[in-house]
């Protein structure tokens, strides 16, 4: 049973990722309009957020330790914050700053900090392949380790997902596989896309462990995730869990969500699983000061980090091609076995 300590600590990092997206979603909206211009502004390209998926990242990270390995899909803030990924770093490489995770190369969506074993991609279920690697390697070294891939339900039919799945139980992997489901893959309802309404039921065809956690709430995820990281960790093979979680945003920023009726967005905003918790910390006989106190501390966590991210350097044009697979030199095909191809300067 999840204690009082567990439940506050869920709630402060919920409370951080929500103000983070909504934040984010300022800073980037910043000289974009009113006519969207998606190259404008502070944070140039595309912006994924996650408002309302809160709940499945700490729930599920709460059993997880600096060693387990957690890959993201492209709205990964909420998870990374989970995690432990350096909150002030992780900003930095949102905004494109030299002291970002990489430096300001990789952006939102790829977002990599080796201290936690955090990584996330762009691709669509592009996580479940490393989080095999990652699973295989502690089976292999003999450690209790676990890898856990988040993924959207949207990416449920992907080959690599599915090819992950099979792979995860003939070798008997630790890894747990969590389907985020917000109802919407892209601008298409989950009954459009998809022919199950329950995604865990895809672990059938792979004789593996699959459950639903209905309901967006944190503690109902915290208990599924505890006997998947449980089974993973006492080397009883992998688990597939979809949660239900809901989208308060767009897909991505400056989508109109001309497809989307008024009435799911209107029960989106009553699914909130961050009230749902401080309820549960209401009932456990924490008092509203206590609550607030964490909200507060969540709100200046978060403008400091942005505070900090916005005041450092951006990189040196210069160094474009450091840290990167470069060409081979003037002269050397591929092929020549006497050629030493490295990244750098080239």
């Amino acid at each position: 049973m999840v204690g009082v300590s567990e439940l506050h600590e869920m709630y402060e990092e919920m409370v951080t990722a929500r103000h983070y997206e909504e934040r984010l979603q300022e800073e980037y909206l910043d000289g974009k309009q009113p006519a969207f211009d998606i190259s404008a502004g502070p944070i140039p390209g595309e912006l994924h957020l996650a408002a309302g998926h809160e709940a499945s990242g700490a729930g599920v990270c709460q059993h997880l330790r600096d060693d387990d390995t957690v890959t993201a899909p492209h709205r990964p803030h909420h998870i990374a914050i989970a995690k432990g990924v350096d909150l002030k770093r992780m900003t930095a490489e949102i905004f494109g700053r030299e002291t970002g995770l990489s430096k300001g190369k990789g952006g939102h969506m790829h977002l990599f900090d080796p201290d936690v074993n955090f990584a996330c991609s762009g691709i669509i279920a592009e996580g479940c392949p490393p989080a095999i690697g990652a699973g295989l390697a502690a089976k292999k070294r003999n450690t209790d380790s676990v890898a856990v891939a988040f993924l959207g339900e949207g990416a449920i039919d992907q080959g690599a997902f599915l090819e992950s799945l099979n792979m995860a139980a003939v070798h008997d992997l630790p890894v747990v596989f969590v389907v985020e489901d917000n109802d919407w893959a892209i601008s298409m309802p989950k009954e459009r896309v998809t022919d199950v309404e329950n995604g865990a039921q895809r672990a059938g065809g792979f004789d593996l462990p699959g459950a639903r956690v209905d309901v967006d709430d944190a503690v109902s995820i915290y208990d599924a995730a505890k006997e998947a990281v449980g089974r993973a960790r006492d080397g009883n093979g992998p688990t597939l869990l979809e949660v239900q979680v809901h989208r308060r945003m767009g897909h991505f920023m400056g989508d109109p969500e001309s497809y989307r009726p008024d009435e799911d967005k209107a029960a989106a905003e009553q699914r909130d699983s961050i009230e749902r918790l401080a309820e549960d910390l209401r009932a456990h006989g924490v008092e509203d000061t206590t609550i607030q106190e964490s909200r507060e501390r969540a709100h200046e966590r978060v403008e400091e980090a942005i505070e900090w991210a916005k005041d450092q350097p951006e990189p040196d044009p210069a160094d474009a091609h450091d840290d990167v697979f470069s060409n081979p030199p003037s002269g050397v095909t591929e092929s020549d076995p006497s050629a030493e191809v490295t990244g750098g300067d080239d």
